[in-house]
């Protein structure tokens, strides 16, 4: 049967338990899938009847952002899957479908999340929040050549061929490097490049925050700029006879021929993360952030039955605000033909509002369901005991949850988008994102009557002169980071994932016939309750009581169990600790004199051998610095709680261990400054000008350096010792010469003047 000019779904592929992130398409009957859930999956093809059976190849402890795929060759006959993300490992592994504990290959050579993976031939390519890109070889695996140049995020790489790559990065630009040097910097796009694709025939794509895509030649020279998408675009691939296909936050995938969009495809989901496309036969796979992938195809003999085909209720994201039923056309408005493709129209059905989407390609409205109710400017959202105007979901990082912004239309934008990052632990490097975010997708709100205008958005932490919609004047003065006066946590989580381990460690554990270390169905319930308990963000009270019941538990599991075991138990100690004085006060049964810090320290936590369980231990406390009586454990138990995380640390790769002993060391330049205590903060000072003098990781450094200035503003003995024991100014101009980020260079400056 022939190929329609339509793409239909041909398959949803459902078993992750978070936003699918990446997926690869490598050949007819077989899908490959990464998703936050910390898993890469893979998805075969029953020829018969178009089903898919799924399987795990790999689950690891972080976010699996990037995927990328090794034909099948002599000595892998099945080929091999490369995965990277928050571990900033990258592995390389056969695909089996079983979860090996090891991989056949491991590239190491990032400190930062891997958010982009390209293979050509035996070149590698990969891309990192670090800035940095790198060529790998699959010959020997090891590093050909970094790519050092970008000022943000790496979050997309291609190679044209095996000596031209390309990279694409949050700074807007793309860049192509020949045999490892730079040749070429490309500028376009108006905001983050997110996207690369080769196109057949020579040139390739872009895609970015900017909502457009670029057609470039192969020597860099821009052809065409695509528009369509509404928000920002995450992913671009193109099919074998030329067509592009790209994803976004728009919740559509769009298909685009000669520069013009042909079919536009809608899904149910917030974010379409990523879209491949199968070489052989054209299909096109998808993820979203619904935690499915779909499979497209415009052969009708894999399309899928019409109840499959049937989309779920879709909120698109460009309504916003109440919606006058009365005022809306009914069903005989869809006799009229829309003026483009994606055109959304919403129609009166009886008592519901439905919204449906034209398609120039078979010229005709495709429902896509009813419009779900949206805050305007008469309704106000709740969030956390709190009414906004606006509670935005964000997805600010690369490999974290999508987090919530809330927002009042009277607000600054770049003030609103600065809290948000700072209580989500975030770096300052996404503040123009953040803040553009806020306004473009507030815009039109009004707050009251004849209310006068909210002052132009001020960037408080930027020092040069950047685009902001809507201001005319020249950017007000920068705020001062020093001294830092407010305690950080580090509290974002998937309980529900925390939830789902314990109870499959728990199972593996019973079918083992391991009775002495299982849990038994009342210790369970107490864990259980408790993670109901944070999820529903109760009351200190409730949160106190049920962690009284799920600390010796907890304790239990970190203490008996498997130490590759006992990582959600050590998060829910973290969470916990932020919540409840109850983790410090708790005294080990057989011993009362073993506090909390004595008992992690005796179950090997801090070990270097398990630096993930250090980096729980750690953020454990530094979640405990804002209750008082917490604070009093965090101070007498200062050196060695500090001694255990920073030692933990040392010479380690895991950028997730460094940035939560910063944040420790952090949390108590804050304490020791308040209470002016000199020598507990004398003591902190090697430890952070060390820091300061080789750290590369940026957040790391950039939460010492805070620190360092922090201490710095009580003067006195503790500038004194700085200064001409530890040689804090020469280790401060070591960090601003060699990791180059505003935010650095400002730090560098404000610290600078309190010499």
């Amino acid at each position: 049967m022939a190929n329609s000019e339509v793409f239909k779904l041909s398959a949803t592929l459902k078993g992750h338990e978070d936003d699918v992130r990446a997926v690869l398409f490598p050949n007819p009957d077989l899908v490959v899938s990464s998703s936050r859930d910390c898993s890469v999956r893979l998805w075969t093809r029953d020829g018969q009847n178009n089903k898919f059976t799924q399987s795990i190849n790999s689950a690891g402890a972080g976010f699996i952002n990037s995927l990328a795929w090794i034909p099948p060759s002599r000595e892998h006959s099945k080929g091999l899957v490369i995965s990277g993300g928050h571990e900033t490992v990258i592995e390389v592994r056969e695909p089996l479908g079983v979860a090996k504990q090891d991989a056949d290959f491991i590239l190491l050579g990032h400190n930062h999340n891997v958010c982009a993976l390209d293979v050509y031939c035996n070149t590698i390519i990969s891309g990192s929040w670090d800035c940095k890109a790198r060529v790998w070889s699959s010959r020997n695996w090891e590093t050909v050549h970094i790519l050092e140049g970008h000022t943000a995020s790496v979050w997309a790489v291609l190679a044209l061929d095996e000596n031209v790559i390309l990279t694409g990065s949050a700074d807007k630009t793309i860049r192509m490097w020949k045999d490892g040097k730079l040749v070429k910097i490309l500028k376009g796009h108006t905001d983050c490049v997110r996207g690369l694709c080769r196109i057949p025939g020579g040139g390739f794509a872009s895609c970015g925050n900017d909502a457009t895509i670029r057609v470039w030649s192969s020597n860099g020279y821009q052809l065409q700029e695509l528009h369509g998408h509404t928000n920002f675009i995450y992913s671009i691939a193109a099919l074998p006879n030329g067509d592009l296909v790209s994803a976004g936050e728009d919740r559509t995938m769009r298909i685009w021929r000669n520069g013009e969009c042909i079919q536009t495809i809608p899904h149910p989901a917030i974010s379409v993360w990523t879209v491949a496309v199968c070489p052989e036969t054209g299909d096109i796979v998808s993820g979203a952030s619904d935690r499915i992938a779909r499979v497209f195809s415009r052969n009708p003999q894999r399309w899928a039955d019409e109840l499959t085909m049937k989309v779920p209720n879709v909120k698109l994201s460009n309504q916003v605000g109440d919606i006058n039923k009365e005022s809306l056309p009914g069903l005989e408005d869809l006799q009229k033909p829309g003026t483009k493709d994606g055109q959304v129209k919403m129609v009166r059905n009886g008592d519901v509002v439905e919204a449906h989407i034209w398609s120039t390609t078979t010229a005709s409205w495709t429902s896509v369901g009813t419009v779900v109710d949206a805050v305007g400017s008469s309704r106000k959202r709740e969030y956390e005991g709190k009414e906004y105007d606006y509670v935005f979901d964000v997805d600010i990082q690369e490999g974290a949850p999508p987090l919530k912004l809330p927002y009042n239309a009277n607000q600054n934008p770049y003030e609103a988008a600065t809290k948000f990052l700072e209580r989500n632990e975030l770096s300052m490097a996404y503040l123009d994102t953040v803040a553009n975010f806020i306004v473009q997708n507030s815009s039109g709100a009004t707050i009251g009557q004849q209310q006068a205008p909210a002052p132009a958005a001020r960037d408080p932490y930027g020092t040069e002169s950047r685009y902001r919609p809507g201001e005319t004047q020249a950017p007000s003065p920068k705020t001062n980071f020093l001294p830092h006066k407010s305690f950080l946590q580090i509290t974002q989580a998937n309980l529900s994932l925390i939830k789902k381990k314990l109870t499959e460690l728990n199972d593996k554990l019973l079918q083992e016939g391991d009775k002495e270390l299982c849990l038994n169905p009342e210790e369970m319930e107490g864990l259980d309750a408790l993670i109901q308990a944070l999820e529903a963000k109760k009351g200190p009270s409730a949160i106190s009581k049920t962690t009284l019941i799920a600390m010796p538990t907890i304790v239990r599991v970190i203490t008996s169990w498997d130490a590759t075991q006992r990582l959600p138990a050590l998060d829910l100690l973290r969470l916990a600790a932020a919540a409840s004085p109850i983790p410090i006060t708790y005294e080990h049964p057989g011993d009362a004199s073993q506090t909390l810090i004595d008992i992690l320290a005796a179950a090997g936590v801090f070990e270097k051998s398990q630096p993930n369980n250090a980096m729980l231990g750690t953020r454990a406390f530094v979640n405990i610095f804002d209750l008082s009586k917490a604070r009093e454990y965090a101070e007498n138990y200062y050196r060695r709680i500090f001694q255990l995380a920073s030692s933990a640390a040392e010479g380690t790769s895991n950028k997730n261990l460094k940035v939560a002993v910063a944040t420790l060391a952090l949390n108590y330049a804050v304490l020791f400054a308040s209470k002016q205590s000199v020598d507990q903060a004398k003591s902190l000072l090697p430890y952070l000008t060390t820091t300061l003098a080789g750290e590369g990781d940026s957040e790391a450094l950039f939460r010492a350096m805070v620190a360092v200035g922090t201490l710095l503003s009580m003067g006195g003995e503790v500038k004194t010792t700085a200064v001409k024991t530890h040689l804090v100014r020469r280790a401060v101009d070591k960090a601003v010469g060699r990791v180059k980020e505003p935010r650095i260079e400002q730090i560098g400056a404000e610290i600078a003047a309190l010499f």
